[in-house]
């Protein structure tokens, strides 16, 4: 959701911190070596998330370098200055939540290209045409629909052309495996006259590169959301190993790297930017949790969260796979207070 745009200024915040006893910026060459093991499947025609066939390219898929920012481990890295004050402004005393609302298809290198109409952002879009096949999901699709009595019976094509009246951000991801490529959509619609969008980012996954400073993406922020939606892949692995999205109902009017884009008027330093990192506390006890929000909230301890829209606060995003079960009253336990905000080490150069 986007309020407002502004011209931006990148901000950085860093601490002073002793000389560490092991590397603060690292990845986890584990995770590498267990992705590089999988053999990835031949994909010759779109397929769905949700799917096993989907799961087996996934989890064989090398996202990002393992240097990039969403795959480095952050459990040691030091507290912002203003760690607890940018929580509160969040919600200290507010639960913790998660949306089953991102999901993704999947496409072969061959898949055909197309143009469509960018009606909002044409000047902050990577130009097409784009792998764009039939059956890509609209944000949503399908549980928001399955689960819910009196939608049940709408089709997918009901929703791309966005039949019930719903409006709102309508997010799609297209992901190109044998390429590492990443096309998403914003506010993407299906009509008479072809596919429409209010913005498209195009992201290369077998690179560090961000968005031009001061674009947006699909997400306020200028991130990407495929990577850092959770999986039922990896919740039946045990662990999310990549930072993950979250929303925060006000923002500052600043944003910090990975992010290159903010959408806000308030410029209050307790707010949190755009690309501000959050992790769960290291002794946050998780041992009452389902196996399912467990591996979430390992994911959080060791990779934390990143601020990346304007939204309900203290959302993260979940693929919306039937397969995932219902989450929220355990999550529901969580509060704001059990999260901190973190910074990079002093000394971090981002990777180019």
């Amino acid at each position: 959701m986007r309020l407002f745009l502004f011209p931006a200024v990148l901000l950085a915040a860093t601490v002073a911190v002793a000389q560490p006893t092991k590397p603060l910026v690292t990845g986890d060459p584990a995770r590498v070596e267990r992705i590089r093991k999988e053999k990835m499947p031949k994909i010759d025609k779109p397929i769905m998330f949700g799917t096993p066939e989907a799961d087996a390219i996934v989890s064989a898929m090398e996202i990002f370098p393992a240097d990039n920012p969403w795959n480095l481990v952050v459990e040691d890295w030091p507290l912002h200055p203003k760690s607890k004050a940018i929580v509160e402004s969040i919600g200290a005393n507010k639960p913790f939540r998660y949306n089953p609302d991102m999901g993704y298809v999947l496409v072969p290198p061959n898949q055909k290209k197309i143009d469509l109409k960018l009606v909002e952002y044409p000047d902050e879009s990577d130009k097409g045409p784009y792998p764009l096949p039939d059956i890509v999901p609209i944000e949503g699709w399908p549980v928001n629909y399955t689960r819910n009595p009196k939608l049940k019976d709408t089709t997918l094509d009901d929703v791309q052309r966005d039949k019930l009246k719903e409006g709102g951000d309508r997010h799609a991801s297209v992901v190109d495996p044998t390429n590492g490529m990443l096309y998403e959509f914003y506010q993407l619609k299906k009509t008479d006259g072809g596919w429409q969008a209010a913005c498209e980012a195009t992201f290369d996954l077998k690179s560090n590169k961000m968005r031009p400073d001061t674009w947006t993406s699909t997400d306020a922020a200028g991130l990407p959301i495929f990577p850092a939606t959770i999986r039922y892949d990896e919740l039946k692995r045990g662990m999310v190993e990549h930072a993950m999205r979250v929303t925060v109902k006000k923002s500052r009017r600043a944003y910090v790297y990975p992010a290159t884009h903010y959408a806000s008027p308030h410029k209050e330093d307790t707010l949190p930017r755009m690309g501000e990192r959050l992790r769960l506390k290291k002794d946050f006890d998780i041992s009452k949790f389902s196996p399912e929000v467990q591996a979430i909230l390992k994911g959080l301890k060791k990779y934390g969260m990143y601020v990346a829209d304007n939204g309900i606060d203290w959302a993260i995003s979940c693929t919306p796979d039937e397969r995932i079960p219902v989450m929220h009253d355990e999550l529901r336990k969580i509060k704001g207070s059990d999260f901190e905000v973190i910074v990079a080490p002093e000394g971090y150069k981002p990777p180019k």
